[in-house]
């Protein structure tokens, strides 16, 4: 799983040396809840980040990875091998992407292209043991994304410095949790409290859903901020539609995990 671009800070300095010829002071992705965010310029540069072209961008690599999944979907479902070689290349393409923010007009689609084929193959192959899962699975994932939408456009959860600290260490968690049961299975450790359906297993899944859920929270925010100060890059459009699109992945693949645990109860 690529980092999500809110917590790279790297990245938003990358991404001032990139504004210095236009704008004197950095861009930071978190505001305090007493923060009002205001525009830095009356209109945007014309190579300036901006919401709508945000959007834009997002619904591009949205649909690329269903095009992707589509092709992953009806041929790819039995290639274990090759679903492995796309998922090494799509990860060396997400570190990319994640360490250098101006060739995300570049990568970003290459990813989105090659996720799609991941998860179409994966899918695929869970509704073979699952039928219907994968369309729970999809219909659960657009609905929590519109649920946290919702939360984060009417402020029922303020995205401040002390909420982002806590999802980021959160996320990091999980990843060690997920890296460290990799290596210890390596050496014949039993990992089934994170792959069988016993209650525990289960447990983890809902928390991992959960904060996967929460980091939409951090990509909102980030959006927000960046493209309401007005001095973003226009790169950064394809960026943050990266950033999105990892962690609507992260969380479809999570409740696609979580649904086939609860069937085999």
């Amino acid at each position: 799983m690529a980092n999500n671009p809110m917590f790279n800070e790297a990245a938003f300095e990358r991404a001032k040396k990139e504004l210095k010829e236009n704008a004197e002071t950095a861009v930071y992705p978190y505001e305090t809840a007493d923060t009002v965010l205001r525009p830095r310029y009356e209109s945007a540069p014309a190579n300036a980040m901006t919401l709508q072209g945000t959007i834009n961008k997002t619904f591009a690599l949205l649909f690329i990875c269903l095009a992707g999944g589509w092709i992953g979907w009806t041929r790819l479902s039995a290639s274990y091998g090759l679903l492995t070689l796309f998922a090494l290349i799509a990860l060396g393409f997400g570190i990319w992407t994640s360490f250098q923010p101006k060739v995300s007009p570049f990568t970003a689609p290459i990813y989105a292209i090659l996720e799609g084929l991941i998860l179409g193959g994966i899918s695929a192959a869970y509704n073979v043991q699952y039928p219907g899962i994968v369309a729970s699975a999809v219909g659960i994932t657009g609905l929590v994304f519109f649920i946290m939408l919702f939360i984060f456009k009417t402020g029922i959860i303020k995205v401040t410095q002390g909420f982002a600290t806590a999802i980021v260490s959160a996320t990091a968690a999980i990843a060690i949790l997920y890296i460290g049961s990799l290596l210890l299975s390596f050496f014949g450790v039993n990992t089934d409290y994170l792959t069988s359906s016993s209650p525990l297993s289960i447990g983890i899944s809902v928390v991992v859903c959960i904060v996967a859920a929460l980091n939409l929270m951090l990509d909102f925010q980030f959006i927000n901020v960046m493209s309401s100060r007005g001095d973003a890059p226009k790169f950064m459009e394809w960026y943050a539609g990266f950033g999105l699109l990892v962690t609507i992945v992260w969380l479809y693949i999570e409740i696609l995990k979580l649904l086939a645990k609860s069937k085999r109860r």
